[in-house]
């Protein structure tokens, strides 16, 4: 990695952390940026900077000076509801833009992580491809959009990475809210939800950010990210439960039975998500040279293994 810079947005995040420590760890001298910097670990090899907030203007050319490579984490994540289209706009696709056009000239390679949000909604009748029109649904899917667009026009060498939903330790999200029932003594009504929706491995994603910073076979393309295999609701309560060292404990539930449930609760959106099939075929990033090496079941159990679990 000798002579390799790696600045890193969103340093201090969930992805970002963990991702940031792997990276030093195997060699990149890493500029690590986030609003604040004293939230990320002091690791040898990481340079700590402040990033300013999104929504206004951004310092870039001073960020990216004497770096080689970019991976631009930093965003707003998705809020259903809670937020104007004006935020995701400003905050995922109008700093984007600054960052892309900032970096031309500068870098050897952009890796924007988008979503695969921008490319599909919450649930999908077929296998998810990237030869898919994108059609997004929502604001924060339209901003991830537009983001990739403002990249490769930007003239900067770029990959993009359309990850499936993130999981590992100090997860948050839905993930995060059915590991708190899992971690509760209770039967759960999910024995009958054989639906399958693909997530991703932190572990992985850090191996496909890896290959996307530098395989040459990823320059200018757009890669959608999950684990090899899909997994129902079912089986994620297992899993979860199993890294606690529990049995299963589910019970077959009808699903307009466990829909009312859920709707009871005002749990609407949520039910839209565990309920559809959602199934990503990643094989396009295969075939360049990405392994996911950890199994959904098996990375799930892990990370309700780890200290404190998925809450931590």
């Amino acid at each position: 990695m000798t002579g390799r810079k790696l600045l890193i947005t969103g340093a201090s995040g969930f992805i970002g952390k963990p991702i940031m420590q792997a990276l030093a760890a195997s060699g990149w001298t890493v500029r690590a940026a986030a609003r604040d910097p004293a939230a990320m670990p002091d690791t040898s090899g990481v340079e700590r900077v402040a990033l300013a907030d999104l929504s206004r203007p951004v310092d870039w050319p001073q960020l990216v000076e004497g770096v080689t490579h970019i991976l631009h984490l930093a965003g707003i994540a998705h809020a259903p509801g809670q937020l104007p289209d004006e935020v995701y706009t400003n905050i995922n696709t109008r700093a984007v833009g600054e960052l892309a056009n900032a970096a031309h000239g500068r870098v050897e390679r952009l890796v924007l992580m988008s979503s695969v949000r921008a490319q599909a909604g919450l649930s999908a009748d077929h296998v998810i491809t990237e030869t898919d029109p994108a059609k997004p649904t929502d604001a924060y899917g339209r901003s991830k959009l537009e983001a990739e667009r403002l990249v490769a026009e930007s003239g900067v060498p770029f990959t993009v990475l359309r990850p499936a939903v993130v999981y590992g330790r100090g997860v948050k999200g839905n993930i995060a809210s059915l590991a708190t029932l899992a971690q509760t003594p209770m039967p759960l009504p999910f024995g009958g939800l054989d639906n399958r929706r693909s997530l991703l491995a932190l572990e992985n994603l850090t191996a496909a950010i890896e290959l996307a910073l530098i395989s040459p076979k990823a320059e200018g393309e757009i890669f959608l990210v999950a684990d090899s295999e899909p997994i129902s609701v079912a089986d994620m309560v297992a899993a979860m439960r199993e890294g606690l060292g529990r049995a299963p404990h589910l019970i077959r539930v009808p699903a307009g039975g466990v829909k009312r449930l859920m709707t009871t609760f005002g749990k609407e959106a949520e039910w839209e998500r565990l309920s559809g099939n959602f199934v990503i075929d990643a094989a396009k990033l295969r075939s360049i040279g990405w392994t996911p090496r950890v199994k959904t079941y098996d990375g799930i159990a892990a990370m309700m293994r780890s200290p404190n679990g998925a809450a931590l």
